[in-house]
């Protein structure tokens, strides 16, 4: 028993920071994903709601639908590879995303386009170093540092990233800017079993320079690693799904 427990603790250390974000990435992702959520933007004065769904596979394709309310209902944002666009219904044109438009407010939240529709940029467009362990909601993390490969089309200068040792999930990331400023912080809270494993099911993304104002992101439904055809990830289909 004491062996066994040896071994195990001695693969956990020779895990490297690189394996444990893969980790935790295909945690939050899978192989492929749907989820429903609900964003709050949270200002002084007033707060704004709206319903979303969400589908990605692999690090390559993500699809994400705003369902309500029906001012915004059908806007909806492409990944493919490296490219992005934004369908705005309204005026019934596909804005593409280019590299200088990543950090940009994402609907006027304060998750950027990066945040959130090119989340799997932290596996493949940083390099990663384990810097120390601590506690996020008392929970025991690995505290990781990413900082981005050269000529990687990313926005930010660095990450640093709180990983949960006991189930990968990410608990906490601080982005900052080239100058090494923090900009915003993301908190999550709630872990819950949704789509068959523990993730946590909200999140919060808080500006440095803004105390009053954050968006909270509301995880209601998962599934994971599922059949999803590559043609799902068209530009017809961000124009044309209604589900």
């Amino acid at each position: 028993m004491l062996l066994s427990l040896l071994v195990q603790a001695g693969h956990v250390l020779a895990e490297t920071a690189n394996e444990i974000v893969i980790k935790a990435d295909l945690k939050m992702r899978g192989q492929s994903s749907y989820t429903e959520m609900t964003m709050q933007i949270v200002r002084p004065t007033w707060t704004r709601s709206m319903s979303m769904k969400a589908w990605t596979k692999d690090q390559d394709y993500s699809l994400v639908l705003v369902t309500a309310p029906a001012q915004d209902k059908g806007s909806s944002s492409l990944k493919r590879f490296k490219e992005m666009w934004n369908w705005v219904p309204n005026i019934e044109r596909i804005i593409k995303i280019a590299p200088s438009m990543l950090g940009q407010s994402w609907m006027g939240s304060d998750f950027t386009n990066d945040d959130l529709i090119n989340q799997s940029s932290i596996v493949v467009d940083y390099t990663h170093k384990l810097i120390k362990e601590a506690h996020f909601d008392k929970a025991p993390c690995w505290v990781i540092e990413a900082t981005p490969k050269p000529n990687a089309p990313v926005v930010w200068g660095k990450q640093v990233i709180w990983i949960s040792k006991d189930e990968y999930n990410i608990r906490k990331v601080e982005y900052y800017d080239e100058f090494e400023d923090l900009i915003n912080t993301m908190s999550t809270f709630d872990v819950k079993a949704l789509g068959g494993r523990n993730i946590p099911a909200r999140q919060e993304m808080q500006p440095a320079d803004k105390p009053d104002q954050k968006t909270i992101l509301l995880l209601h439904k998962a599934q994971f690693d599922f059949d999803i055809p590559i043609d799902f990830f068209s530009q017809k289909n961000m124009r044309d799904l209604r589900i």
